[in-house]
């Protein structure tokens, strides 16, 4: 009796530290700015389609983990990718789908990634290209992208690129409150493309 006693003892007590030990649930972490407001279409304008391809980016960053230095590593090639913190969806679907919700919304536009082209109408189409994202821990957020925006395949297209670093406060929530912000400073500066890329071709670029 003793001895079933003092196996059903050690069994609980190896339960008890097994659940000790289990990992917490991942933590989820979106780009979309859900605090936007879409731009009203102009009266009488047919409305605009926009169509963005998906964001090329190194392979290190297509994952729904996220990858991070820690500070004072920022020129340092270790990265830390934190499985118990991850983006909605892999990084490369999330930023395209905050870009193409962002943008759509700015110009109070239609967004032809999701809903689909409609005969007949032309379209902006939008290419994004991730050159840097460096996510320092406690730091900031320092990115670098580049994007062409073509009114039409056969149309002129202009070429831009942009270079941003966000500070954040401590705390991964703050770190991924950081990407959220330099995702919308990105979409401004695509939207803003997209509109002076008719009237004023050289000033389709943000300085």
């Amino acid at each position: 009796m003793k001895a079933m006693l003092s196996r059903a003892a050690a069994l609980i007590a190896v339960l008890v530290l097994a659940a000790g030990c289990a990992s917490p649930p991942p933590q989820y972490y979106s780009l979309a700015d859900d605090t936007l407001r879409s731009a009203p279409a102009a009266a009488g304008a047919a409305p605009l389609f926009i169509e963005l391809a998906p964001v090329a980016m190194p392979e290190r960053f297509a994952r729904p983990q996220m990858v991070v230095r820690q500070k004072g590593a920022a020129d340092s090639p270790q990265v830390d990718i934190l499985e118990e913190h991850r983006w909605s969806s892999s990084f490369e679907n999330e930023l395209r789908d905050a870009l193409a919700s962002g943008i759509a919304g700015r110009l109070g536009a239609v967004d032809a990634t999701r809903s689909g082209l409609a005969r007949g109408r032309p379209v902006v189409r939008i290419a994004v290209q991730l050159r840097q994202f460096d996510a320092v821990e406690n730091s900031r957020v320092d990115a670098g992208f580049s994007w062409t925006v073509r009114r039409a395949d056969e149309g002129p297209s202009s070429a831009c690129q942009l270079s941003l670093s966000e500070p954040v406060d401590r705390g991964l929530d703050a770190l991924a409150a950081g990407a959220q912000r330099v995702t919308a400073k990105l979409a401004d500066a695509i939207a803003r493309s997209v509109s002076a890329m008719s009237s004023q071709p050289a000033a389709a670029c943000p300085a």
